[in-house]
């Protein structure tokens, strides 16, 4: 079968960062889906996995862990899903990923497709919907039935794929009056259009801004970009006992003395963690998906696509990588078909 995949761990300019390879189709035993993949998106981890370093593959190694497809096989424990229904999920970072034309997954972190929304627009959800959801009202202990309406969070990252979730699940869901931060007309333009109550430009003096706008400090803060930059302000303007969560891992120690005195709570959040280690609750995120579909064909959460990049191949991958890691994508970027 057609995939795209890398046997050197390379720059993104370079020729061979991403290639077109031919793999075996894999069988599906167990509790796994065997999906005909239809439309895939692009993330930071994809980029993160990909950076350059001395390891040489024997064999190619697939990326990509957002996809959306038809399931063709199912494995003998299978029971939530049939043969023919269309699905989106995010897959497992310890599996190889669904840059593919056929690919395995676990059932139990597997959602029906929207039934509103063409594959190409259902690939841009499982992955950003899963991290938001699970930081806003796992992590963050937020209720999504509106039980802390009013509140205020400050969502750093507002124009990314999970900042384009975030917010609709904070402002649509959990009532919370959402400050999303958005450095250029457009991504500002875009949040609004999400629901953002205020936009502020994380490159300025944030608690001047949010002054301007009548608020001291935030009940919660979510970083979903930029975890060393950012942790400093989430700390100073984040209200006593008030939490933090942040999805990106820092290069540096972070100052967390500094939440000592607000009593302030730091969370992490790494949407893999269920699939990774295997726990017991992995069907949350099956759930979680269902419960996604159910708000977007109901029409309070839209898909988050910001730009189609047309076939799966490694031409057009490779222009998905150089996009994220310059940091020039508004919401998500996705790729239809091989």
């Amino acid at each position: 079968m057609k995939a795209v995949g890398l046997y050197r761990y390379l720059p993104i300019d370079h020729a061979e960062a991403l290639v077109d390879v031919e793999i075996a189709k894999p069988e599906a035993t167990g509790r796994d889906l065997l999906v005909k993949v239809e439309a895939i998106s692009v993330n930071p981890v994809d980029t993160k996995v990909r950076a350059p370093k001395d390891t040489v593959e024997n064999a190619p190694r697939v990326l990509g862990w957002d996809a959306a497809g038809t399931v063709v096989a199912v494995g003998p424990d299978v029971s939530l899903f049939k043969l023919g229904d269309p699905v989106f999920y995010a897959g497992s970072i310890t599996r190889p990923g669904a840059n593919s034309e056929f690919h395995l997954v676990d059932e139990r972190i597997v959602g029906h497709k929207p039934a509103s929304l063409d594959f190409t627009h259902a690939a841009a959800l499982p992955l950003t919907a899963i991290t938001a959801w699970e930081a806003l009202f796992d992590r963050l202990g937020v209720s999504p039935q509106g039980a802390h309406a009013g509140r205020t969070v400050l969502i750093f990252g507002g124009a990314g794929g999970v900042g384009s979730i975030g917010i609709q699940l904070a402002r649509q869901l959990a009532k919370l009056k959402v400050i999303a931060t958005a450095s250029r007309p457009e991504s500002a333009k875009w949040v609004r259009e999400l629901g953002a109550d205020h936009v502020v430009d994380h490159f300025g003096d944030l608690s001047a801004q949010l002054k301007e706008i009548g608020i001291d400090q935030v009940d919660y803060v979510l970083i979903f970009n930029d975890t060393d930059r950012n942790f400093p302000a989430a700390a100073q303007l984040v209200r006593p006992q008030g939490s933090i969560c942040t999805i990106v891992e820092n290069g540096a120690p972070l100052p967390v003395e500094l939440l000592k005195a607000k009593s302030a709570a730091f969370h992490w959040e790494f949407m893999f963690t269920r699939s990774m280690f295997g726990t017991p609750d992995m069907i949350e995120q099956h759930k979680l998906l269902t419960e996604v579909a159910r708000l977007v064909d109901a029409g309070t959460l839209r898909t988050t696509l910001g730009q189609d990049l047309g076939g799966i191949n490694a031409e057009n991958l490779r222009r998905a990588h150089r996009q994220l890691e310059e940091g020039r994508a508004i919401g998500k970027l996705v790729l239809t078909g091989f």
